[in-house]
């Protein structure tokens, strides 16, 4: 938790920018894994963190702005609680730490939302993404789920603030990060042909822990770099296997660090994956030149596509023009995600309030594949953090339909993607805070080029 005075003008600043109503805050519930009592981890949400700080399940909140309220809804530890938890600091006092004076019971928030109804108060709620938070809008509102989609003026005050961090958010992210790139180097130095991925992961996870660190979002780590997304951690990994790791550490205060690598299983990589890793390789290092305040990170992933088309071309996997490549989605084929996105609290920062506020400011996003996955558009501000992951692979099923239907064949050689069609994927990635002149990368470095990552094999 930072200082109370930090909450306090983040709620102050939020009724400003809104200006009247009543803000709803709606914290986080227990959750279980497979019975009641034996719960997933919990993780208060990020909205509620930011402006109450209390990672305590069972808490709503509410921001009267018209009567210059502010109001923690929760319950004080039953004995039985306390008999099973401990001692614990009371609510009481752990509202006094964030600034707050009003805690009433959670059940009195009903009576208190139908009286501001009853006067015609507007009242705001951020798009719910739990079901429980669907279900209580319905019970407390008479919301049905399917026309939950929040307050606009809500969403757009919350990431006008989020958007932009503190010195003090980024010491907390730049810890998250330090621990991600020990995860990422541990997992690059045990690596060999006879173990199994989640022994890597295991490797990982003991660092995070070490750390009193969770992890920020589910690991990646695997031999099939090409499915985008892997949790799978069964496969032995053989000799000539290319290892794609994507994971990240969450700092008890709920921030996050996430980064990409991809390492060989013997100790050096052969010449095809060199060559592709190269590419790759130019793709993030041209991207990370190109970051600066002002300009917009379509145009930064726009750059890393055609210098993979540039670099593809001459391997002979594509042809013709790159800038017509890339505006037709050519390069899509090998790159179909984006170049990256916002982090903070969470790893895609504010990723449930929705991108197009986040990221396109309220712009319509592309619906062309691949383009369509870059999850961040707008012109970068200082203050923004957010990461820089560009990809290539070689999605077998994906390059079987394109083929069919003979897509982009003015600019794709299919004869020879063929011949790549069991290379896996590459992926590295780093996060960056957009400074007054420029751009930082946070958290310590880790090997990017093959003749670091070689180093460490």
């Amino acid at each position: 938790m930072f200082a109370k005075e930090t909450y306090m003008q983040r709620r102050a600043l939020l009724k400003k920018n809104i200006g009247s109503g009543v803000l709803l805050f709606l914290g986080n519930d227990e959750c279980g894994l497979n019975y009641e009592d034996n719960t997933f981890r919990y993780r208060q949400d990020s909205t509620f963190l930011y402006y109450f700080g209390l990672s305590c399940a069972g808490l709503s909140a509410i921001i009267d702005i018209d009567e210059d309220k502010e109001i923690i809804f929760g319950d004080e530890l039953s004995i039985d609680a306390i008999v099973w938890m401990g001692s614990q600091p009371t609510l009481h006092d752990k509202c006094e730490r964030v600034g707050v004076a009003d805690l009433m019971p959670s059940a009195e928030i009903v009576s208190y939302l139908h009286k501001c109804v009853q006067k015609g108060k507007a009242i705001h709620y951020l798009p719910p993404y739990r079901p429980e938070h669907k279900l209580k809008l319905m019970d407390w509102l008479g919301i049905p789920p399917a026309r939950q989609e929040g307050s606009v003026p809500f969403i757009r005050a919350v990431v006008a603030q989020r958007n932009y961090k503190s010195e003090e958010e980024i010491v907390e992210i730049e810890k998250a990060c330090d621990v991600t790139a020990d995860m990422h180097i541990t997992a690059m130095k045990v690596l060999r042909p006879g173990m199994y991925e989640y022994e890597v992961v295991a490797e990982m996870n003991r660092v995070a822990e070490s750390n009193n660190c969770q992890l920020s979002f589910a690991t990646i780590a695997t031999i099939n770099g090409q499915t985008l997304h892997n949790h799978y951690h069964g496969n032995l990994v053989k000799p000539g296997d290319l290892f794609l790791i994507d994971a990240g550490a969450e700092v008890e205060s709920g921030y996050a660090g996430d980064m990409s690598s991809t390492v060989p299983a013997d100790k050096k990589f052969t010449t095809r994956q060199r060559e592709v890793y190269e590419i790759q390789n130019a793709m993030h290092l041209e991207s990370v030149k190109a970051l600066r305040p002002g300009i917009p990170y379509m145009e930064v992933y726009e750059l890393s596509a055609r210098v993979m088309v540039e670099g593809m071309k001459a391997l002979g996997l594509m042809k013709g023009n790159a800038e017509d490549a890339v505006r037709e989605g050519a390069h899509a084929l090998f790159y179909p995600h984006g170049l990256g996105h916002m982090m903070g609290l969470d790893v895609h920062d504010m990723e449930n309030l929705g991108e197009i506020w986040v990221g396109y400011n309220g712009q319509p996003k592309s619906t062309q594949f691949g383009r369509k996955s870059q999850r961040l558009a707008i012109p970068l501000e200082p203050g923004f953090v957010h990461t820089v992951e560009p990809g290539i692979y070689f999605i077998p099923e994906l390059i079987d339909m394109w083929k069919a239907e003979k897509k982009f064949a003015d600019f794709i050689n299919y004869d020879v993607v063929e011949t790549y069609k069991d290379f896996g994927g590459i992926r590295n990635e780093e996060d960056y805070l957009i400074t007054e002149t420029g751009a930082r990368r946070l958290g310590k470095k880790i090997p990017l080029t093959p003749e670091e990552v070689e180093a460490l094999r």
